[in-house]
């Protein structure tokens, strides 16, 4: 791998971080960049090496989103121990499912979600406690740390995504709130799942290391700036996202 390469890869890890700590998928710059820049890297290698860069950035998230706001610990903490063992276990899988299977799936998922936040302006926008039902809790933590996460260890992009979404729509957080909680669960998604990787020899440590801190200097940005400017901008920057995603993977779809 030639230097530009690798500053490139350490662009795209700053930019993945500021990403994740607003409203999650930055695996969406980050994998297809590893995929690029080391065109022989086997998937399983690319995911490992993109889950040590994660884990830094969404850990330094976490601590500062849980500085400067109230988290809901009664969620957030049990989802995140679940996702460590569900994440790991997806991990193990990864590599092994063809993207065809499951690529239409995630892409219909997406414009479902663009679609209700777009019709649902005010969605996010304030908390709404009404819905944070001891049921409600139940299922939240049994969709972040259960469903969510086996997808963040078998796939990934899009996850701190769909975590955001989970904590508002479900138990009816605010975007920031929602946000903050999303960093505590994928980070226990990307420890699970980096632990998987590692023991099997599937992260490349140093480059990944170099990733890893720019990708925390990406994610104190973004944290700091979601806190700031609140959950209008994290409504706009999550729409963003999906409509991104949405675009990558339709290519994707064509091209298979």
């Amino acid at each position: 791998m030639d230097g530009l390469s690798v500053v490139t890869l350490l662009g795209a890890a700053t930019a993945a971080g500021w990403v994740d700590a607003v409203v999650g998928g930055g695996g969406l710059l980050l994998l297809p960049a590893l995929l690029i820049a080391a065109p022989g890297l086997p998937l399983a290698t690319a995911l490992g090496t993109n889950k040590l860069a994660a884990v830094a950035g969404t850990s330094t998230a976490a601590v500062t989103y849980a500085r400067r706001t109230k988290l809901d610990w009664r969620v957030a903490g049990p989802a995140a121990g679940m996702a460590v063992v569900v994440s790991g276990l997806g991990a193990l899988l990864a590599g092994r499912v063809p993207a065809g299977a499951y690529r239409p799936v995630v892409l219909g998922v997406l414009v479902a979600v663009a679609l209700f936040v777009t019709l649902r302006p005010a969605m996010g926008l304030v908390a709404d406690p009404f819905k944070r039902t001891p049921a409600r809790m139940v299922a939240v933590v049994a969709l972040a740390g259960g469903v969510i996460a086996a997808y963040d260890g078998l796939i990934g992009p899009g996850t701190g995504t769909f975590l955001v979404l989970a904590f508002t729509t479900v138990v009816g957080a605010d975007f920031v709130h929602g946000s903050a909680m999303a960093k505590i669960v994928n980070t226990g998604t990307n420890l699970g799942a980096l632990a998987v990787f590692g023991a099997t020899g599937h992260v490349y440590w140093l480059l990944g290391a170099g990733m890893a801190v720019c990708n925390i200097a990406g994610a104190v940005l973004g944290a700091r700036m979601a806190l700031r400017r609140g959950s209008g901008f994290v409504r706009v920057v999550l729409l963003v996202v999906v409509l991104a995603l949405i675009v990558k993977l339709g290519v994707d779809q064509f091209r298979a």
